[in-house]
């Protein structure tokens, strides 16, 4: 695997494009092991590819592709986006009281499901921290008040830079500002307690069981300054009945929630999303 990469691309539909990637990745002595693609409309759509690639003498080869990468990019409008699997990604999880979905992308990680690392946990309350640290990640208390807000962003910021590559959002119980998001542009991952569109905002397990709901769900999406309206990763579902209580839902949905996250975290992970426009394409 240490001689993998993946290559995400987004262009306008072109007769033989496909070829063009193939031929341009063979040029350049690759050894194409996966290759998946989407096309929205054959004749004027947009096209998005995923290629995952070998090749030798890695760095040399690789520096090479990505200077040229450039070149072919401009000629056919691309958008594209190059990833070695020798550089592990770097998360930073956001929790507030809540630890389901903590410990599970840090089981996951630590068993190797997640290939990621974890430099940090950032809570603006102090619950958690015994058993973050109990798992040998540094855990930062930053709280946070409308007072303190942008100081509290600031302190955050400087705990971030150039120590992660995306942030998770584990029932993180803050929104954060389009100042804040802007630094991470789709690379801020949140969980939402329901089935979006369905019940936005705050308290969905209470305004779900007061409307009598059958099924709930999680999503995992994109941040954007729309509050829980950003690109969809993952969704699920499960049935419910006329006997659950509120609290039941609670509980019943945290089952979801962990493994929805768990997924979406995944394949960003692996270089798996593309995202166009308010929609994303996944390839697993």
């Amino acid at each position: 695997m240490q001689s993998r990469a993946t290559l995400l691309i987004s262009c306008p539909e072109k007769p033989g494009i496909i070829s063009t990637v193939s031929n341009f990745l063979l040029e350049h002595q690759a050894n194409i092991v996966q290759f998946d693609q989407h096309t929205t409309d054959p004749k004027a759509g947009m096209v998005f590819m995923r290629i995952e690639f070998e090749l030798n003498d890695f760095d040399a080869s690789y520096d090479k592709l990505h200077e040229d990468m450039q070149t072919l990019a401009e000629e056919y409008k691309m958008k594209w986006q190059l990833n070695s699997k020798r550089d592990r990604k770097r998360m930073a999880i956001f929790v507030t009281k809540q630890e389901s979905c903590l410990m599970e992308l840090i089981w996951r990680v630590k068993s190797g499901e997640i290939d990621a690392d974890i430099p940090m946990v950032i809570s603006n309350h102090d619950d958690l921290r015994e058993i973050v640290e109990r798992e040998g990640i540094p855990y930062y208390h930053i709280p946070v008040s409308a007072e303190t807000k942008d100081e509290a962003e600031q302190r955050t910021l400087e705990l971030l830079e150039g120590k992660v590559d995306f942030i998770v959002l584990a029932r993180y119980m803050q929104i954060l500002s389009p100042e804040f998001i802007s630094k991470f542009p789709n690379r801020i991952i949140n969980i939402h307690h329901s089935f979006l569109p369905a019940f936005v905002g705050a308290n969905p397990y209470v305004r779900a069981f007061n409307r009598g709901v059958k099924l709930i769900g999680a999503t995992a999406h994109y941040v954007t300054n729309d509050l829980d309206e950003g690109p969809i990763i993952e969704q699920d579902v499960i049935r419910v009945t006329h006997r659950y209580t509120a609290e039941d839902l609670k509980v019943a949905g945290r089952h979801v929630e962990k493994q929805v996250l768990a997924h979406a975290v995944a394949w960003h992970v692996e270089n798996k999303v593309i995202v166009h426009g308010n929609k994303t394409i996944i390839f697993t």
